[in-house]
């Protein structure tokens, strides 16, 4: 039993370290593709002297000088390394910044919780397959965070088996399964956050995009209640599940 499950879990790692090389691969050839040596740095996350510029909509645009957080800090995180490594979590330098305040905020207030910041964007936007969206950087993905059912503050699984966090299913009262129940409160907290930063840099929240049948769930904790008073929420279920995260379209001026 141990040597199969040995055996199994080498499997994994490799697996894994294909998906890496290709999610690399993807990265370097984008790069190569958009403007050579300057695509590069901004590719590696070196601010340069520009501020960052928005054009068109999430929909259909382009963004130059984008930003990203590093992939790790006191009480966050990105989704994944190798997406990291590809690219894959680039944003308006404003945007950066107020996903930044706001994890510092959370980090007083609420030390104990622990956040996922999922897919963004490329550093110079454009078509970011598989989103419809995602394509000037002011739209941001965020990983549900969760509690195991004893109340232990946890994380959504992000291996590429899970499909980097994007594929954890999420009952009507909130619980994957004998695994995770979806913490609410700690969600509302982190909205409440978002937007005390964006206003504090002279942005705000456009639309928060999260699963219909989990909103009254979030509406019923006390942060969340207040943070769906002060933002808009998607009426319809978007075309892809929407349980394990939460998409922030962020009202950034754009040209």
């Amino acid at each position: 039993m141990d040597a199969v499950a040995g055996r199994s879990g080498g499997h994994r790692e490799v697996a894994a370290m294909r998906i890496g090389r290709v999610l690399l691969a993807i990265g370097l050839v984008a790069v190569a593709s958009v403007g050579g040596f300057a695509a590069y740095i901004a590719w590696l996350g070196i601010d340069g002297g520009a501020p960052s510029a928005c054009h068109g909509t999430p929909a259909k645009g382009r963004l130059e000088g984008g930003r990203r957080l590093p992939a790790w800090g006191d009480n966050y995180r990105a989704y994944s390394l190798l997406g990291f490594m590809a690219g894959r979590t680039f944003v308006h330098g404003t945007v950066r910044d107020a996903m930044r305040d706001a994890y510092a905020e959370l980090k007083k207030s609420n030390p104990e919780l622990r956040f996922i910041y999922a897919e963004t964007g490329w550093p110079w936007g454009g078509s970011f397959a598989p989103h419809r969206t995602h394509a000037n950087g002011t739209s941001v993905d965020f990983h549900v965070p969760v509690r195991t059912l004893e109340g232990q503050v946890t994380e959504v699984p992000t291996s590429p088996f899970h499909l980097f966090g994007y594929w954890t299913r999420f009952d009507n009262n909130g619980k994957s399964g004998s695994s995770y129940q979806l913490d609410f409160e700690a969600m509302g907290q982190h909205l409440l956050a978002l937007d005390k930063a964006v206003r504090a840099r002279g942005i705000s929240i456009r639309l928060v995009i999260f699963d219909t049948r989990l909103q009254p769930r979030l509406r019923a904790s006390k942060s969340g209640a207040l943070a769906m008073s002060r933002m808009a929420f998607n009426s319809k279920q978007a075309w892809w599940p929407h349980e394990d995260h939460y998409h922030v379209d962020f009202n950034v001026p754009c040209r």
